[in-house]
Parts: C-alpha cells; structure tokens; sequence
C-alpha cells in the first residue's frame, strides 16, 4: 500500500545536477503514475518548479502562492521574500555576544 501523502524535505539540497534531474524525474513519476501528492520543502527554484503549485512561507506564515511556476519566476520571488525578510530582522548592535 502507498501513501496518499509524501513528504519530502530538501530533497534535492546536497546533490549534484544529474542526481537532482534524476530525484526530480522519480517525483514527477510518482505524482503521474500512483496518484500520489507530494508536499516538497526546497529553497531551490530549479526544483520548485518542478511543482504544480508553490506555497511560500516566511516566519511560519503563507505569504503567496504560484501556480505552475518556472525557475525564473520562483526565484525572482524568493529574492523579494529574502530582501523582506532581512527588512524586518533585528539590527545587530555591533557590540558582540549575546
């Protein structure tokens, strides 16, 4: 029996490009041939859009979401997301420890 539901954590995060291409494509298969979702977390664009739908979260919130995204468009995102992030982060004093 299969799950209706994997869960896949940076899966992509250490490989090299053929094995990312190679994990990417069983993904793919999985979804396509046993009806499976998968829920991915990644921070890489080149495998998000692999996605039907990304959800972006920031500070444990969802902030947007794109449908049938490219690489392009997932990053152009991200770096937004990045500059909004840094905007509301605490300034560091500049005196050292904590």
């Amino acid at each position: 029996m299969r799950p209706a539901v994997i869960f896949a954590d940076e899966p992509t995060g250490a490989l090299d490009t053929q094995t990312t291409i190679e994990v990417l494509q069983l993904l793919r298969e999985t979804v396509s041939s046993g009806g499976q979702t998968i829920i991915m977390v990644t921070h890489d664009p080149v495998a998000a859009a692999a996605a039907h739908r990304v959800l972006f979260l920031a500070d444990g919130q969802f902030i947007g979401e794109l449908e049938a995204p490219t690489a392009d468009v997932v990053a152009e995102r991200m770096t937004h997301l990045t500059a909004w992030q840094q905007n509301r982060a605490p300034q560091a004093t500049g005196r050292g420890g904590f």
